[in-house]
């Protein structure tokens, strides 16, 4: 999915989608407010608790990196891909019991065919036979909540972050399994692919107590980046920028409206990076000596939203993206704008994308500075963000054939799990040519991103047709990874109590309108009173308790 210019979070978190046994429970911290009565739902569960009942981690060992992990960086492969023949097996034997098994996924782009030669040869591979049941990914919450409220849930749904709202965080806990009996601890060694999935990604996959999501890992250091055209930079003798005044001054060299030429896009969130502004909910709170602090009440925010404010009022950003007018990427590789900031996934994308048309195109991430042109202080990205669930009333055989799929389709890049289902069968559905996989047109009708969705391996980058934009993606991670540090709660599932769920909802409207001179940071700073008056004072205690239950103020 392509990035407007006015992107929402939850159109960036859905556009990067697509990078022993607890039988008696685990206590929740309710953090229950003096109205009493306490959601067993609500809140989050300790470190303590969940170390009882993650899975074990046993990394794979199948393929080594040519870029090892650094500071939380992405391991990176650089090589040619081996024909199929030659690559390693994660699998070796055949998991599945030949049951049926129907997964409910969101799909960005035309369903393939059930019966599809894609479809039949994972299924066999397998060994259980798949029933998609794919919906529109931009529209996915919609069918969701009312297939949740019926009595026909498929035997595995796949659910994004951005997608738990309203009623669904509470569905999760009542109508899917427990998978505790079945990966916890040592259990996981029954599915080495799933045992290798961080630990962090496995926390992140405890709802209401108990285990029960199949994680999709999300790497470490997946924040927004600042791009910029490194090839126009080196032929224009531009130097990239190391503070805010200096990004300002480059900007207003760079922009030339008569040449239809602006220095960048809409910069608020790198701003947000720069000034060192906290994360989204749950992880929006920081000490402050004795107080708990939520980031719209920081200094932080309000000096990154005028920071940006200047931008637009200097001229330099393009216009189209004070109206909200087309696509800002097209506009940056087109070079009506130098800089502008996406998701990690636009690094290869535009690379690909522009490789023939124009050899010599190149982006390059700006390493982040600090507000005050010193090192920045960034934040981790989440562990995961989409998990796939397990119905509840499943049978025993059919959680081990959907733990067979998930164990499948997390097998580590490189091997040959790994590459039937990311390219389907090598002459039907991809051919290699120089080590690098192309999909055929069968290929690219049938093979999509579905098998994915019920589970994956470690985020790496690896993209063997462009070796140098590995290269340049695991050094950019691998320097602001030396700058990150875990906000409170970090990597812990917390459900807020309902009556607070939307008390912030409009904020993200009210930044737009700052940035874009429509609106004033004294309105900002009005809307924050509102915000506590209106509960968020409240809210504040009832996340001091959780975080001092969690023991997070000792950490």
């Amino acid at each position: 999915m392509s990035q407007t210019t006015s992107p929402s979070r939850r159109t960036f978190l859905a556009s990067t989608a697509v990078a022993a046994a607890a039988v008696g429970g685990v206590p929740l911290l309710s953090a229950c407010s003096s109205e009493g009565g306490g959601n067993r739902n609500e809140g989050t569960t300790t470190k303590k608790d969940a170390a009882k009942i993650l899975p074990a981690y046993v990394a794979s060992k199948v393929v080594e990196p040519d870029i090892p992990s650094e500071n939380g960086s992405r391991p990176g492969f650089t090589g040619k891909a081996e024909p199929y023949d030659a690559l390693p097996a994660s699998v070796p034997e055949k998991m599945g019991g030949g049951g049926e098994v129907a997964i409910m996924s969101p799909l960005w782009g035309t369903p393939p065919e059930k019966d599809c030669a894609y479809y039949r040869a994972v299924d066999k591979a397998i060994g259980v036979k798949v029933d998609w049941r794919t919906q529109d990914g931009n529209t996915y919450g919609e069918k969701l909540g009312a297939v949740l409220a019926s009595s026909g849930i498929p035997d595995m749904v796949v659910i994004p972050s951005w997608e738990m709202q309203g009623k669904i965080p509470s569905a999760i806990g009542s109508r899917f399994a427990d998978l505790g009996p079945y990966l916890s601890g040592d259990k996981v060694k029954d599915y080495p692919n799933l045992a290798a999935i961080p630990t962090a990604a496995w926390q992140m996959s405890i709802f209401g107590g108990k285990l029960r999501g199949l994680p999709i890992p999300a790497g470490a250091v997946d924040i927004i980046i600042p791009y910029y055209r490194q090839d126009v930079f080196e032929d224009k003798g531009w130097q990239v920028p190391t503070s805010p005044q200096e990004f300002m001054d480059l900007a207003k060299e760079i922009t030339a409206p008569k040449s239809k030429v602006w220095a960048c896009e809409d910069m608020k969130w790198t701003a947000f990076n720069v000034f060192g502004v906290l994360p989204d909910k749950p992880y929006c709170w920081e000490r402050q000596g004795e107080k708990l602090v939520h980031r719209i009440e920081t200094d932080n925010y309000l000096e990154a939203l005028e920071w940006t404010r200047k931008l637009y009022t200097a001229g330099v950003v393009h216009p189209d993206a004070k109206t909200g007018r087309g696509d800002a990427g097209t506009r940056f590789t087109a070079g009506q704008s130098m800089i502008m900031n996406d998701g990690n996934a636009k690094w290869y994308g535009w690379t690909f994308e522009q490789s023939e048309q124009n050899p010599d195109f190149r982006v390059q991430g700006m390493d982040v500075f600090g507000h005050d042109g010193g090192d920045p202080q960034l934040y981790f990205a989440n562990p995961a963000g989409i998990w796939a669930f397990i119905n509840r009333k499943a049978s025993k055989e059919t959680v081990q054939e959907c733990l067979a799929i998930a164990n499948f389709a997390a097998a580590p890049y490189g091997t040959r799990e790994n590459r039937l289902v990311r390219y389907g069968v090598e002459g039907t559905h991809h051919t290699l040519k120089d080590g690098v996989p192309t999909k055929t047109g069968q290929g690219v009708t049938e093979v999509q991103d579905t098998y994915f969705f019920t589970a994956s391996a470690e985020a790496v980058a690896a993209f063997p047709d462009h070796p140098r934009v590995v290269r340049d993606w695991c050094g950019w991670q691998q320097r602001m990874g030396a700058f990150m540090k875990k906000p409170l709660l970090y990597g812990m599932q917390v459900r807020e109590p309902n009556r607070w769920a939307n008390l912030g909802d409009q904020f993200e409207d009210l930044e737009n309108d700052v940035v874009r001179g429509r609106k004033k940071v004294s309105d900002v700073q009005k809307a924050v009173e509102d915000w506590r008056r209106a509960g968020g004072d409240d809210l504040r205690d009832w996340y001091r308790k959780l975080i001092e239950d969690a023991g997070e103020y000792a950490a």
